[in-house]
């Protein structure tokens, strides 16, 4: 056990993200030397206290899952700040400029709030 963390450090001192998984006291310091440690949910108190994500079930499916979120959930991010950025940097000129109508730039300002939900409301869809 003592070692968890020797092998870790030596990863990461290779360029490598290392990602811990653990559930007992032992593995604490595994979790805290890595740079992901996910804790599972019947472990240890100090293993939930180290790790940065804890899993709920005892389910290691869950630690693939976990992943697979995370990846879509920075895509629709990076995807929201492009659009956000597009239409901000078109529309705020116009406006600016006074080439639009207040109303037409508030309604439209409301709109690109509602698609920011809208794009991000597709997680849901998301294959885990």
């Amino acid at each position: 056990p003592g070692e968890k963390a020797g092998v870790i450090k030596g990863m990461q001192g290779s360029g490598k993200v290392v990602a811990m998984v653990g559930d007992g006291i032992n593995d604490s310091p595994a979790l805290a030397q890595a740079d992901i440690g996910i804790a599972i949910g019947s472990g240890s108190d100090v293993a939930k206290e180290t790790g940065g994500i804890i899993l709920l079930r005892d389910d290691l499916r869950d630690v693939v899952a976990g992943i697979r979120l995370s990846r879509a959930t920075m895509r629709k991010i990076k995807q929201n700040l492009f659009w956000a950025f597009i239409y901000n940097s078109i529309g705020i000129p116009i406006a600016a400029l006074g080439f639009l109508n207040p109303i037409i730039a508030a309604a439209a300002m409301a709109l690109s709030s509602l698609s920011v939900v809208a794009n991000s409301a597709l997680l849901k869809r998301v294959r885990i």
